[in-house]
């Protein structure tokens, strides 16, 4: 058994650095969120069950830590979009693996130069420090506000959420990959359009189709993948990892519904969130994706509730600043969809609650019995 180390610096070299001495010994970490308050941030590390705080200071001990096993390199909380968050294990194997594995996707002429502006306490963020460390890359710190300008100074590649890529302009990055929420319709040549999460060890599948040494198929409309990249398993779990359905023991099954269509996989959304409406499913994302491109729509989620007539009714909430027409919302649904589709009632809020990579907390919406 061994420690797990708390790691507690802001997004720079000193965290850089730190990661890679930890790597190099072999010493367990997790990533610590700055933005957070002080019970939160209590919260998370009961939840990660350090056992160490290293920050500008040195180290110190914690009290109420946990021990990991030896080969385990990770622990890191999911994201929380759909529930409380779970701490996932992963081994310096898996990690490697992803590093590699993503490099070796975007090989060029010339090494790559990372842009790092994600938090590094989700694994979209860590795993672009740790493509420095393992994947023959290098790194270009600097204010990860401002995004537009690394190009300038020799980025070449930068990993994005949805609502920084809204932000900035990225023409200058050779590669720009786009995880956290659904992609928007359309995207620039330069970006990859990434599938994955916290338990696959970042992005494993771009633009639909899986990395090498990735594979992904469909088993009762969910979604599964077999992949060096995968987590040993959640902290404090019973048994070492969910597995898929008989015969797909070494399969993890992630939760997310789909198709896999002559190697193009195709995600729909959460399992536990689709929508039976009149007999008609109807996926959130799906529908949101639709309602996005109405005219005056700033951003949309979309949810539901117990209905006696149509066993649940389709609710949009929508930010509209400039006053979206809920006929043309009804509309645009029934068009793109199917008349099932149109939501029985449009909400207007004043924002979306979503998680710090752009996930809609859809736990945090009207409540779905």
């Amino acid at each position: 058994m061994a420690s797990l180390i708390a790691l507690d610096f802001a997004l720079g070299p000193d965290l850089e650095y730190a990661l890679r001495d930890c790597a190099e010994g072999g010493r367990a970490v997790c990533v610590l969120d700055q933005r957070v308050s002080a019970a939160r941030r209590a919260e998370d590390l009961a939840a990660l069950g350090a056992t160490h705080l290293r920050d500008r200071f040195g180290v110190s001990a914690l009290e109420g830590g946990r021990e990991v096993d030896d080969e385990v390199g990770l622990v890191m909380l999911t994201s929380g979009s759909s529930g409380a968050p779970k701490a996932v294990e992963h081994t310096w194997s898996s990690l490697q693996a992803s590093a590699r594995i993503t490099q070796e996707s975007l090989v060029r002429a010339t090494q790559p130069v990372w842009y790092p502006c994600l938090p590094a306490n989700h694994i979209g963020g860590l795993a672009v420090i740790l493509r420095a460390i393992w994947g023959g890359a290098r790194l270009l710190w600097g204010d990860p506000e401002d995004i537009s300008s690394a190009p300038r100074h020799g980025a070449t590649h930068v990993a994005l959420v949805r609502a920084q890529l809204a932000r900035h302009d990225v023409r200058g990055f050779d590669a720009v990959l786009l995880g956290g929420a659904r992609p928007p319709g359309e995207l620039a040549e330069n970006v990859i359009a990434t599938w994955g999460m916290t338990e696959t060890g970042s992005g494993v599948v771009y633009n639909g189709r899986p990395l090498r040494d990735v594979e992904v198929r469909a088993v009762d409309g969910q979604i599964c993948v077999r992949s060096p990249t995968l987590f040993r398993s959640y902290r404090d779990a019973a048994r070492p990892r969910i597995t898929g359905p008989d015969g797909l023991d070494d399969w993890f099954p992630t939760g997310d519904a789909g198709e896999v269509n002559d190697g193009l996989v195709r995600v729909r959304g959460r399992l536990g969130y689709v929508i039976n409406t009149g007999g008609e499913k109807v996926w959130p994302e799906d529908l949101e994706a639709v309602l996005a491109t109405v005219d005056g729509v700033r951003d949309v989620a979309v949810t539901a509730e117990d209905d006696p007539e149509w066993g649940q009714r389709i609710i949009a909430l929508v930010v509209s600043p400039q006053g979206a027409r809920d006929d043309e919302i009804r509309r645009v649904a029934e068009e793109r969809i199917g008349p099932w589709a149109k939501p029985k009632e449009v909400r207007y809020v004043d924002e979306i609650p979503r998680t710090t990579n752009g996930k809609v907390r859809r736990g945090a919406l009207a409540p779905r019995p």
